[in-house]
């Protein structure tokens, strides 16, 4: 758990510079990337939340295990949800918010049983621990393209 509050952390050192863009690496803002690791992060809490750790199956995973043992995303292979796109209006108190908000989804995901879980559309079940190493990567994913735009904008 850590791990993925510093990550949210080092997100919330770069919003000072939400609104850089650099179209040659992503097509959207550093703010953006942070309010959908932000929205990520609060969604799969709340759905884990809310799980039957009883209906936990565990099931190997070709591309989890894949991820999981990478540490790393590859860039432009899977489509996020509508539910974690960020509105066109960021600002920067709006994202202190959220910052404010996923620390204690982060709080209230620690609380969770193990075997409480959330359904990716391609790793299937991840369970608590898999949960959160999930969005240590994810996080991580997308600091990397912050860093990448921040390295090439003016």
């Amino acid at each position: 758990m850590k791990n993925v509050k510093n990550k949210v952390q080092a997100l919330s050192d770069y919003l000072t510079q939400s609104e850089k863009v650099q179209p040659a690496i992503s097509s959207v803002s550093v703010g953006w990337h942070i309010e959908h690791s932000l929205l990520v992060i609060k969604q799969i809490t709340s759905t884990v939340a809310q799980s039957d750790p009883a209906l936990f199956k565990q099931q190997f995973n070709f591309k989890r295990f894949g991820v999981f043992f990478l540490n790393y995303f590859p860039r432009g292979k899977a489509q996020a949800p509508k539910v974690v796109l960020p509105s066109i209006e960021l600002n920067h108190q709006a994202l202190e918010e959220s910052i404010k908000h996923t620390y204690q989804a982060l709080d209230y995901l620690k609380d969770c049983q193990t075997n409480q879980y959330f359904m990716h559309p391609i790793f299937g079940q991840l369970n608590k621990n898999q949960t959160i190493r999930f969005l240590a990567i994810h996080t991580n994913h997308h600091l990397k393209i912050i860093k990448e735009i921040l390295s090439q904008a003016k």
